[in-house]
């Protein structure tokens, strides 16, 4: 309790309610054009090679890469950020907060939601393919040459299974580090600590820049529409200046800020249900995918290596971020 009496006490000092508000207005379009530079390099560098020889190759590396960026994202920002917390003196102290780890509860549900919405997914893809109840193969992007396999009474190109799987990781994807960046922005919107704010300000700009470039690097082989890829974009760059603008309406109407107990619950809950998603899609539907069932990567051994540097390179990156945000 002592330590909690010190903490107010250092972060009254460090209010400012006006400094604060003109950092926030600063960010919103510093956080805002970094995100849209984040999630366009892998857009484009993608669209660069398309039709190009290395086009493949390129494309698995930049997913590599990005696959680091979310798993090193969900476990050393998002879960820990969470833990913290609930574990806030002012959460900590009280019923039923201080008798369970509710933040690892929450992440193993996020995981089990992730798993459910892609087994209920692949269901429905598959019935809507075919109705004598034959298995459905899975594919990766290599055995597209194979050309159509037969499902049920329906001729179905492998390449169009593949797209639909990597446009459901995306969509999925895309909703766990939405949660993410809400939870960030919205903490940082209510918060009225300049001393706080000052330095997220640069970090939070290189947290979007890669982030971006990680969800981008799946967007890049899902092959969606232009119209479908700029409004991902568009979304994932708007959320988190959405949600410092609702962070900043929450303070106020309610007077909470970021300190106070409900927020610090809601923010744990959240942020722990976001890691929980994202840990699942960097293992399973990223990771896994790629490094043990792409005959692609299995037949050249120089590619596998280059994609696990890839991973590294993307985990090392966003972990070192870490120090600042």
């Amino acid at each position: 309790m002592a330590s909690c009496v010190s903490d107010t006490a250092r972060t009254l000092g460090c209010r400012d309610g006006a400094a604060a508000t003109h950092l926030k207005l600063v960010s919103l379009s510093v956080i805002f054009f970094t995100s849209i530079i984040g999630i366009s390099s892998p857009v484009l560098l993608a669209r660069y090679f398309q039709g190009k020889p290395v086009y493949d190759k390129a494309i698995l590396i930049i997913k590599c890469f990005a696959a680091g960026v979310i798993l090193s994202t969900s476990l050393v920002h998002v879960l820990p950020e969470a833990f913290a917390a609930i574990a806030d003196c002012h959460v900590a102290s009280r019923h039923p907060w201080k008798d369970f780890p509710f933040a690892g509860l929450v992440a193993l549900l996020g995981a089990l939601l992730a798993l459910f919405v892609d087994l209920t997914a692949s269901s429905h893809v598959e019935h809507s393919h075919q109705h004598s109840g034959d298995y459905l193969p899975v594919v990766t992007q290599d055995e597209m040459e194979l050309g159509k396999i037969k499902v049920g009474n329906n001729n179905l190109s492998n390449e169009e299974l593949a797209k639909l799987k990597q446009k459901l990781v995306s969509q999925v994807l895309e909703i766990g580090i939405i949660f993410h960046s809400v939870i960030i922005g919205v903490t940082m919107g209510m918060s009225q600590n300049q001393c706080t704010i000052r330095p997220l300000v640069a970090a939070l700009a290189f947290h979007q820049v890669f982030e971006g470039m990680g969800l981008g690097g799946c967007i890049a082989q899902a092959g969606f529409s232009m119209g479908t890829v700029a409004y991902m974009c568009i979304m994932f760059s708007v959320t988190t200046p959405m949600g410092i603008i609702l962070g900043m309406i929450v303070f106020s109407v309610t007077g909470y800020d970021d300190s106070s107990p409900n927020a610090l619950i809601m923010e744990g809950l959240l942020g722990s249900l976001s890691s929980g998603i994202l840990i699942y899609m960097a293992l399973v539907d990223l990771i896994a995918l790629d490094f043990f069932h792409n005959k692609l990567m299995d037949s050249q051994t120089w590619l596998k290596k280059a994609s696990f540097i890839a991973l590294a390179l993307g985990s090392t990156s966003m972990s070192i971020l870490a120090l600042w945000a």
